[in-house]
């Protein structure tokens, strides 16, 4: 039996390769969309993807299901009851598919989503026992899956459905049983995943916080805490998953673009998105653009401000970059990409057009600020946790998905000062306030990273 695990670093997306060699057959679980890796795997191993499996449909990132299904004319299979408008094979619980060694075997083990399986995998040259499990996004490295991505109005169902199928589907099986999730580090699937890609069943249940609850009541207190923030894309992630995402070569023709040809655009009604490290964009920008640097979570954060429905246009430091940002775009379902300023920003600012700036502020300055009591808005918008661990004394809190909710009640003449960790954040708040009519916004080089490094305190 052939397995091979495939990551997409930032995002916390795992997706698997499954198949026999000797049959020249092999199934792909929860594909990313960009799929050139598992047709590499097809033509260096001489296997044919035959089928493609998706586990549930995928809030955090647009499935590559369509995509292969172009290329190979695999069959897609999903659960019998998941909501899916596209022609695929539906599965159901004791379902089994054999690709000469290997088998898998369907569960059914919904709590993240309604209609959400696992699959048993066993390769038959070894053992006729299951080896291991593929845990989609039921059961991660170190937590689970959250269950409020389906609605409100059905949590209750969720959260009784997720404990039943931890707690009750799996306690059938093995301590030693491998465990495979779908997801790892960087995803907002869950709350707390370790950066370990695989684990056991018997490991989880001795070191899982989330496994290891006396009743279903402490199981279900847990559940109703706070979760992530979920991003403005995942709606639009899963209704395109629903529907069957299109094709990629259906999305705009990719290319670079005079300062001309970039304004137009602008005046059309695209965001920009300047994809440049904090220090050079706040040296100076094109006014109106959204500083989300390139970074390793850069899908997670595009997520939370842009709609995904909206026009883009990129600011980036050369081609290979703006490829890279296409590729992580179109990861979420943001396909509207209408090309990038050839020449970088520097090609803005010789064709004579206006330019912002966005100030960066030392943490040895703001402390004389605070000092000085000359600042009246320090904003930290980390996360709840984060600003619970330790804060600036006399900080405001406005965590940077409320702020993007809604309209900051503050004078727009006011001077605003924004912090976060490093400086990333911050600067993605710092950028869209600007881009909303604040005028005197700053933000904090280094966020409180470098705060407590410069040897000044916090307060809890």
């Amino acid at each position: 039996m052939y397995f091979k695990q495939i990551t997409v670093p930032g995002m916390g997306c795992f997706s698997y390769v499954i198949g026999c060699p000797a049959a020249q057959a092999m199934v792909v679980v929860d594909p990313k969309r960009d799929v050139q890796d598992y047709l590499d795997v097809s033509r260096d191993e001489g296997m044919k993807i035959t089928h493609v499996i998706d586990t549930h449909i995928h809030a955090d990132h647009i499935s590559g299901s369509q995509e292969l299904k172009s290329y190979t004319r695999a069959k897609i299979h999903m659960h019998e009851n998941a909501p899916a408008e596209f022609e695929h094979e539906k599965l159901k619980e004791g379902d089994i598919l054999e690709i000469g060694n290997a088998k898998l075997e369907v569960l059914y083990t919904p709590g993240h989503t309604p209609n959400a399986i696992s699959l048993l995998v066993t390769d038959k040259s070894r053992s006729q026992e299951p080896w291991m499990i593929l845990t989609g996004d039921l059961l991660f490295v170190g937590d689970i899956g959250r269950p409020d991505l389906a609605g409100e109005e059905i949590l209750a169902e969720q959260v009784r459905n997720l404990y039943n199928s931890l707690y009750v589907k799996l306690g059938a099986y093995p301590d030693h049983l491998e465990v495979f999730p779908a997801h790892g580090m960087g995803s907002l699937c869950g709350r707390g995943m370790s950066f370990k890609t695989s684990s056991t069943l018997g490991f989880e249940r001795r070191n899982n916080p989330m496994l290891r609850f006396k009743s279903f009541d402490d199981f279900k207190a847990e559940m109703t805490r706070e979760f992530p923030a979920r991003p403005k894309s995942f709606s639009h992630i899963i209704q395109t998953n629903a529907k069957g995402a299109p094709l990629l070569e259906r999305c705009p023709l990719d290319h670079a673009m005079s300062a001309d040809q970039f304004e137009q655009r602008m005046e059309q009604g695209a965001i920009v998105i300047d994809t440049r490290d904090t220090a050079a964009f706040g040296g100076f920008h094109i006014p109106g653009s959204l500083n989300i640097g390139f970074e390793k979570q850069l899908a997670n954060w595009v997520g939370m401000v842009v709609d995904p429905n909206a026009d883009l246009l990129l600011v980036v430091t050369d081609k290979e970059r703006y490829d890279a940002m296409c590729t992580e775009l179109h990861r979420i379902g943001y396909d509207n990409i209408y090309g990038y300023l050839s020449g970088g920003i520097a090609s803005w600012l010789f064709s004579g057009r206006p330019v912002e700036k966005l100030s960066q502020l030392s943490v040895q300055e703001l402390k004389s600020k605070l000092d000085s009591g000359a600042l009246r808005y320090l904003i930290d918008v980390r996360t709840r946790a984060e600003w619970d661990h330790g804060h600036i004394q006399n900080a405001t809190h406005l965590p940077l998905v409320e702020i993007l909710d809604k309209p900051l009640d503050l004078p727009k003449e006011e001077e605003l000062v924004v912090n976060c960790g490093t400086g990333y954040r911050a600067n993605i708040v710092a950028s869209y306030l600007k881009q909303n009519g604040y005028a005197h916004v700053y933000s904090v080089a280094g966020g409180t990273f470098a705060w407590t490094h410069a040897g000044y305190g916090l307060v809890n």
